[in-house]
């Protein structure tokens, strides 16, 4: 069975609240139980984790290291900014697929530059907690070799 970490970055907790018209109203707990769901349908075995610090994120990465198949990220406002969640994706050698709610393309000048989708397998966005699912599908699919 594979075994796929999922990573929120920052103030992702805040979802149902933050900003509905661009996110809508799921919150973080809703996308972890639709993942789920998801993940008992693919056979898969997932691990998500939350966090606003850019550190616990590197470190989380960092410990996924022969541990896990695949990675799903959200860097969220990290994506923009860290060369440092860019090297630890790299270091962990572990296939990743970057994640986004909103369609970054389609947001502000600083907003469409991602550090992490050079060392990314794709990119999902814009497609609210459905890139999430969408992006474990991509995935599965990858990892079985479809």
């Amino acid at each position: 069975m594979y075994k796929i970490l999922i990573l929120h970055g920052p103030n992702l907790n805040m979802l149902g609240t933050r900003e509905p018209e661009k996110y809508g109203n799921i919150t973080l707990a809703d996308i972890n139980n639709k993942l789920e769901h998801l993940a008992k349908e693919l056979k898969l075995e997932i691990e998500t984790f939350q966090s606003n610090s850019e550190g616990e994120l590197v470190s989380k990465i960092q410990q996924a290291y022969g541990k896990f198949d695949g990675m799903l990220i959200n860097p969220a406002a990290y994506t923009h900014t860290s060369v440092a969640l860019r090297d630890a994706i790299l270091s962990a050698d572990i296939p990743a697929i970057e994640i986004h709610l909103s369609n970054i393309h389609t947001r502000e000048d600083f907003r469409q530059k991602s550090f992490i989708a050079g060392v990314s397998i794709g990119q999902i966005s814009g497609f609210k907690y459905n890139s999430y699912l969408l992006g474990l599908r991509a995935l599965t699919d990858y990892l079985f070799d479809y």
